[in-house]
């Protein structure tokens, strides 16, 4: 071979080393490109629908709605929940009713809101779960094992995507779901069209700074953080904490009230006082499982620490 001959031969050679060189360079370089798409893909979904402050606010919530207060509304199929015109219906409807079957549908109540309580907290433990293990891919997986992994990846996005839908959809109380009817057979009386829902009433909480204690009684307020459409009743409770003597197991008590507040007297001196408030039961209501507390500690008797200084 010529001279000549063998500087083309070198000159081919070397032009498809550089060929093969430039096109693994570009391989490279698109998937870095991909991988950091993706990459991207992921934070853009924990930022929006997995953020920590988000799932923060949903577990208050939750914490929220196992406080609340849950009733039965009988409305028109016309009517949307939380109408005010339902309130207009003729009480005639109320009595094509069946109790027994209404004390039915009212377990059936309890049950639906408690299974969804329920629901609503593994639901949310799914999602904080499904965030933890987000962040772990981008953590530890190099660029190899992520791109390798995306269709896995993606299905988990798919996934957690479709529980976060069902979680904010469960977040309403809804529509009972009604296996019976309701209504008892009342011959040629036309059967009006009506819907069970459940409707949620916020809870009741002491006002901690214009509640107070005194010498021999206590002054309690509470409030609700909704606006109230009508007058409520409630159940004041209260006890001595610790009491000493079987006369002193006495103090104690339930008492009915209408307003937003409400004083107790003949308290003893000096010793400290639980007090709790509630809904009263109604015909309408299904669950009510928490009632706030506060304790309070009444003065001491100013006539008793003045003769003990004197002495």
């Amino acid at each position: 071979m010529s001279w000549g001959s063998m500087d083309v031969y070198l000159n081919e050679i070397e032009s498809s080393l550089e060929s093969i060189f430039y096109s693994k360079e570009e391989q490279e370089h698109e998937m870095w490109r991909t991988y950091m798409e993706r990459r991207s893909v992921v934070r853009q979904f924990l930022q929006a629908d997995l953020s920590l402050p988000l799932l923060k606010r949903h577990r208050k919530r939750i914490e929220l709605l196992k406080k609340c207060s849950y009733y039965i509304e009988i409305l028109p199929k016309h009517l949307a929940l939380g109408d005010q015109n339902y309130r207009m219906l003729p009480t005639t409807m109320f009595q094509l009713i069946d109790p027994w079957r209404f004390q039915r549908m009212k377990k059936v109540g309890t049950i639906q809101t408690k299974i969804q309580l329920l629901l609503l907290t593994d639901l949310l433990e799914q999602l904080e779960r499904g965030r933890e293990e987000l962040l772990r891919f981008l953590e530890t997986y190099d660029m190899v094992t992520f791109l390798s992994r995306w269709d896995a990846i993606k299905q988990r996005l798919s996934g957690l995507s479709e529980l976060m839908d069902n979680f904010l959809a469960m977040l309403v109380p809804g529509r009972l779901h009604v296996k019976h009817r309701l209504v008892s057979d009342v011959g040629a009386t036309k059967i009006p069209h009506i819907r069970l829902v459940l409707s949620t009433q916020m809870p009741v909480m002491f006002d901690r700074k214009e509640s107070a204690a005194h010498e021999d009684w206590v002054s309690l307020k509470w409030f609700i953080t909704s606006q109230q459409t009508q007058p409520e009743q409630y159940e004041l409770r209260f006890k001595l904490l610790e009491p000493r003597t079987p006369q002193e197991r006495l103090q104690c008590g339930m008492m009915p009230v209408t307003s937003n507040m409400c004083e107790i007297r003949n308290l003893l001196p000096n010793r400290s006082y639980k007090f709790t408030i509630k809904r009263a039961e109604t015909y309408m209501l299904v669950y009510d499982q928490w009632c706030d507390a506060i304790a309070l500690k009444t003065s001491p008797d100013e006539a008793m620490e003045s003769s003990a200084h004197e002495t």
